[in-house]
């Protein structure tokens, strides 16, 4: 196998971008009806601790950017690391695919508490907060997954079946294209870490205020 055909094209692998992609949609469905099967006792922590989360970014200049960068670069790729072993060891690629749907349900679950908690005001927290990011993150992770569906395949196929083939090539490209989702993942803890407070911050001044103001709706 020569690595020029390691081709992950979405024209080429059609079926497998389709089906990763309802997995993390359905994941993030679940994870935002999950949001209204809470408790009020959790819903009420929940929203304590995001009010705390929120006030830290009343002065970005205080936070700590560069350790901020990278404890989400290193959450970041300990997924891509998983997926990439998953997709070596062959009998682990149902666990790929069990990562790509809790990866959906922790994004719905996050916007749809950040929305339940601020209303309107939170849909535009979720925008700058968590959209930018993972409009890099999310074809990043499917990407890796689809190369290491691919992986699993061509050892299926070639070497346990035809008992031929070369397994360095597509080892190689495998390595290969988690290597370029690392740059991708890297990016967006660079925006995440350096630009999204920033965004934030001049969105939401006062979060303390939006959570007052969500609260007295609530109790009407």
């Amino acid at each position: 196998m020569n690595l020029r055909l390691w081709n992950l094209s979405a024209r080429d692998n059609q079926n497998m971008y389709i089906f990763i992609g309802v997995l993390l949609l359905s994941g993030a469905v679940f994870g935002a009806v999950l949001v209204n099967a809470l408790t009020l006792d959790q819903q009420q922590d929940l929203a304590d601790r995001l009010k705390v989360y929120w006030q830290t970014f009343s002065d970005p200049s205080a936070l700590d950017a560069g350790a901020a960068f990278w404890d989400r670069f290193f959450l970041y790729a300990k997924w891509l690391l998983l997926i990439w072993m998953l997709g070596l060891s062959v009998i682990g690629l149902p666990f790929v695919m069990v990562l790509d749907f809790l990866k959906g349900v922790l994004l719905g679950f996050s916007v749809g508490l950040i929305v339940r908690e601020l209303s309107w005001h939170g849909a535009l927290l979720s925008l700058a907060a968590v959209a930018p990011q993972n409009l890099i993150v999310i074809p990043a992770l499917i990407i890796a997954s689809v190369s290491a569906s691919r992986f699993a395949y061509y050892v299926v196929r070639e070497r346990l079946f035809r008992r031929k083939g070369n397994m360095l090539p597509p080892l190689l490209a495998h390595t290969a294209v988690a290597g370029a989702m690392l740059l991708m993942l890297a990016a967006a803890s660079l925006y995440e870490a350096y630009v999204s407070p920033l965004v934030i911050e001049r969105i939401a001044p006062d979060p303390g205020l939006a959570f007052s103001i969500q609260g007295s709706e609530n109790s009407e």
